[in-house]
């Protein structure tokens, strides 16, 4: 993981475009090749950043830049979108490399790891004719929490989260990126399944082709949760 602070600017262009003025940043180069960007306000959330699979490079600023004060040029472009992130470099205050190792992953607490289990007891939750391949299937970055197959064979990713927002989806989107390189597995579909997903969340996802399921952790426990139904 590379870790820049510096005086930047930044353009999105893609589905949407988007400009960040000249300021002070930190910028996360990450392993998987992701990039992103963060001020010093608004918690975990980056101000932009750009989604592995993708490619940095690094060039050289035309004369123009140059002139304006750039020093360096980052272009990360999404390998399947096309959408691209650039930052334009005008004082590098800070610059490191560290390398982290395999992380574990995530360790859920006792609610989340509950659901993972009753969901893979009852999988016809996700739809008929859905049957369970593994809990806790591995890729390179950390298992998903279910791997299953459709009425016609067909493999789905299930990441099941106690509250689902965004962080969760990308989540999934890396899980899906690595498992759809399988053979064996491709094409694999994804599903986000949580107590509650956060309206960003389901637009995110919906963006991505992943279905939400909600699930309702009492009545999958055999408990009736007092929650109002029609049939």
């Amino acid at each position: 993981m590379r870790l820049v602070i510096a005086r930047c600017s930044v353009d999105y262009a893609g589905r949407l475009n988007a400009h960040l003025p000249l300021a002070t940043r930190l910028l996360v180069h990450k392993g998987d090749g992701s990039l992103l960007v963060h001020s010093d306000g608004g918690s975990y959330k980056p101000l932009n950043w750009m989604s592995p699979p993708c490619r940095m490079t690094v060039e050289v600023p035309d004369a123009a830049s140059a002139s304006a004060g750039v020093v360096e040029v980052w272009k990360v472009v999404h390998q399947k979108t096309g959408d691209a992130l650039t930052v334009r470099l005008h004082e590098v205050l800070h610059d490191s490399a560290h390398e982290l190792g395999l992380d574990p992953g995530l360790q859920k607490d006792g609610v989340e790891a509950d659901l993972q289990r009753l969901l893979a007891e009852q999988v016809g939750l996700l739809g008929d004719g859905v049957t369970l391949v593994r809990r806790e299937y591995p890729t390179a970055i950390g298992p998903v929490d279910l791997l299953v197959r459709d009425a016609a064979g067909a493999a789905i990713a299930v990441e099941v989260k106690r509250r689902g927002d965004i962080d969760g989806v990308e989540q999934l989107t890396r899980y899906l990126e690595l498992l759809g390189r399988d053979p064996h597995l491709a094409p694999v579909t994804g599903v986000f399944a949580a107590q509650e997903i956060k309206p960003q969340a389901r637009v995110l996802a919906a963006d991505r082709g992943i279905r939400c399921v909600t699930l309702d952790y009492d009545e999958m426990k055999g408990i009736d949760s007092g929650i109002p139904r029609l049939f």
